[in-house]
């Protein structure tokens, strides 16, 4: 019998994976765990699954197994696999990246606000995907001259920030399973509406669409629908009407930081989905309301930058923690309201 564990691909979701729980039939003969999943997950390779294993991504009966473990009646078998690319045909294209490290295993981009990061409906060219399979088509591990970006997790078009990419079967198994289990550290930083009252805090709520609109995530009370999440929180800066929040992530939900803070008060500056586009603080007149509609104009999305990312590599066993600095658009609004303030 086989579970499938329905995923969410959409953006800002590390959510990049399959996941599979089968119990073994009562009549089973003894088979090599890798024979014996290739006959039941479809579209894996052998090498595949044997990456998966060694990554202890395969568990039998909530333990790790080496790929010569034979399989036992009765057995329960977790998988969890990278989601495969969605699209056959991406095409490589010569757009410039900001990378900030890269080895044979993985690479760090930096992606701009505005790039889409998959191929989808009205965005087949442009994307991170677009780029990195230029980039990766030299690769020895490329297939039939075309590379492999692997996907562990995603950003949304208009958040900036950190990526990471593997460049490896075995790499993409290795850090899919740190998303997986939450151990990745990420931290971004965000301009909201208002003025916190504490310094630290954290939301925990389900994250779900929205009955009213799909195209937006809702917060809903435990229990009830959507999958569970959790923000941790701390106010950098308090200015007038607006604050900078780090915000640290402890699962990687669709759009996360910006239905959390929103469910608390503190909607993401200039964020169009969510509300922040409008005038939440503050009298929205005279001068103060042009001071605002010049900040919009200099960032025209929503106020979100993936700081930093720290994980373990997956061949030095290393600890590594990556740092970028906040883009110009963000930087001169930030500039804009402490300006304000010493008026």
């Amino acid at each position: 019998m086989i579970d499938f564990t329905e995923q969410d691909n959409t953006e800002d979701s590390d959510e990049l994976y399959e996941h599979y729980r089968i119990v073994v039939d009562k009549g089973q003969a003894l088979l090599r765990i890798d024979k014996f999943l290739m006959d039941r997950l479809p579209n894996v390779t052998r090498n595949k699954l044997q990456d998966a294993i060694r990554t202890e991504s395969v568990q039998v009966n909530q333990k790790p197994v080496k790929v010569s473990y034979k399989v036992r009646p009765q057995d329960v078998i977790t998988v969890t696999l990278p989601d495969p690319p969605r699209d056959t045909d991406v095409v490589p294209e010569n757009i410039p990246l900001d990378i900030h490290y890269e080895d044979e295993d993985l690479l760090l981009v930096n992606k701009p606000a505005g790039m889409v990061v998959h191929p989808a409906y009205a965005n087949w060219s442009g994307t991170l995907v677009n780029a990195l399979t230029y980039h990766l088509q030299n690769l020895p591990t490329a297939r039939n001259g075309e590379g492999r970006p692997g996907l562990v997790h995603r950003i949304d078009k208009d958040t900036s920030g950190l990526l990471v990419i593997a460049k490896t079967e075995f790499s993409m198994a290795f850090l899919a399973k740190q998303f997986y289990n939450h151990t990745i550290e990420r931290t971004y930083f965000a301009l909201v509406w208002g003025i916190p009252k504490d310094d630290t805090g954290t939301v925990t709520g389900h994250i779900g669409r929205s009955a009213k609109d799909r195209k937006v995530m809702a917060v809903y009370p435990e229990g009830e629908y959507g999958k569970h999440a959790v923000t941790h929180y701390k106010v950098l800066r308090r200015f007038k009407y607006v604050s900078l929040v780090q915000c640290n992530l402890e699962t990687g939900r669709t759009h996360q930081i910006r239905a959390h803070m929103k469910h608390i008060g503190h909607t993401l500056f200039s964020d169009a989905m969510y509300g922040g586009d409008k005038i939440l603080q503050g009298s929205p007149n005279g001068t103060y309301k042009s001071f605002v509609e010049n900040a919009f104009k200099i960032m025209p999305r929503q106020a979100l930058h993936a700081k930093s990312l720290g994980f373990i590599h997956p061949t030095t066993k290393e600890l590594l923690q990556f740092e970028s600095d906040l883009p110009e658009d963000f930087t001169a609004v930030l500039e804009k309201w402490s300006l304000y303030e010493d008026q």
